[in-house]
């Protein structure tokens, strides 16, 4: 007898909303144009300068330029001292700077910030946004996320899976990447959130969104930015508004044990207050903020970063803020 999800609702939702194999593209900007929707693929970035250049080709030569099925590319790069923005320009995209971003967050770092806005900035009616330090990147990346969103209106967010290799120097292994997803996130889902329990990769920097959606929902500003939500769509709009979609196989830069360390932590804090906001877990005391580790026996203590929650960009932009892209004011 095949396994089983033990919550019932996940493995419904796991055999109607998983989406396998391989998408006409011509169908795509038939549907795409029957809905007159437009795509924007937005890219954040910080010193990614070996691997930018390549992503925002394929997608400007194939799915702009050959296809037209995407309208708008835009790397939101976060302070980058590698060439990336000059890079990703050349290649073709527009390029939003941390200065740019509306009201007062142009200070604020984080992924999540940087994702916050990339929203105010694009124009599409579904926004794609990709890692930018993909190594085997072929424009599959795009055309197997935004193919749910064109073909099924009641979904808001697609999410993506893969394999994940570890790379170690010059070598792959087949598998050992996803280290954070595997031993914290998605335990801890299974813990308190088993609606979530069918998702394969919730920490997945891949998806694909609608805009509307984006604009009613806060972000948080650090690496949380992705599991709080996929957690928030679901609450909204129910787990039926959420779908994934099999990109194959990611190759990308593998962090070491500290750093995933940080970034575990960071997630984890998203985590907490998420679930103690639902009535999922009380907390006795406010959670710890510093991060203690060791390098051998070297005490390191970290303070994360990047755990401010943005509001919901449709309330920023009513109120007059503006993002200015590429000698465009965009609201």
């Amino acid at each position: 007898m095949p396994e089983q999800l033990p919550d019932s609702r996940a493995q419904a939702w796991f055999e109607s909303h998983t989406y396998s194999g391989e998408v006409d593209v011509g169908e795509l900007v038939s549907a795409k144009s029957a809905s007159r929707s437009r795509i924007s693929v937005c890219l954040p970035a910080r010193n990614e300068a070996s691997t930018i250049g390549v992503i925002c080709t394929v997608i400007r030569d194939r799915l702009m330029q050959a296809d037209g099925l995407v309208d708008e590319l835009i790397v939101i790069d976060s302070g980058s001292s590698d060439g990336t923005a000059e890079i990703a320009s050349a290649a073709g995209a527009a390029v939003l700077r941390p200065e740019e971003a509306p009201g007062d967050a142009a200070s604020v770092p984080g992924k999540g910030a940087a994702l916050w806005r990339s929203v105010a900035a694009a124009t599409g009616d579904i926004v794609v946004w990709l890692d930018s330090d993909t190594r085997n990147f072929s424009e599959h990346f795009v055309t197997r996320l935004v193919a749910p969103l064109l073909l099924r209106p009641d979904l808001k967010l697609v999410k993506a899976f893969y394999d994940r290799p570890l790379a170690t120097g010059d070598s792959l292994a087949n598998d050992g990447g996803g280290r954070v997803t595997e031993l914290a996130v998605r335990p801890l889902l299974n813990l308190l959130y088993p609606a979530l329990s069918g998702v394969i990769q919730p920490l997945a920097g891949e998806c694909a969104l609608r805009r509307e959606a984006l604009m009613q929902l806060p972000f948080v500003a650090g690496y949380g930015v992705e599991v709080a939500l996929l957690i928030d769509v679901v609450e909204r709009w129910g787990l039926d508004a959420l779908g994934q979609a099999d990109l194959g196989v990611r190759v990308h830069r593998n962090r070491d044990l500290l750093e995933l360390g940080q970034m575990s932590f960071e997630i984890l804090h998203t985590l907490m207050l998420r679930f103690e906001d639902l009535g999922l877990l009380k907390s006795a005391d406010p959670l710890e903020r510093s991060l203690v580790q060791f390098q051998g026996r070297r005490l390191k203590v970290s303070q994360a970063a990047a755990r401010e929650q943005l509001p919901p960009m449709k309330g920023v932009l009513a109120r007059g803020a503006t993002v200015t892209l590429a000698d465009r004011s965009r609201r």
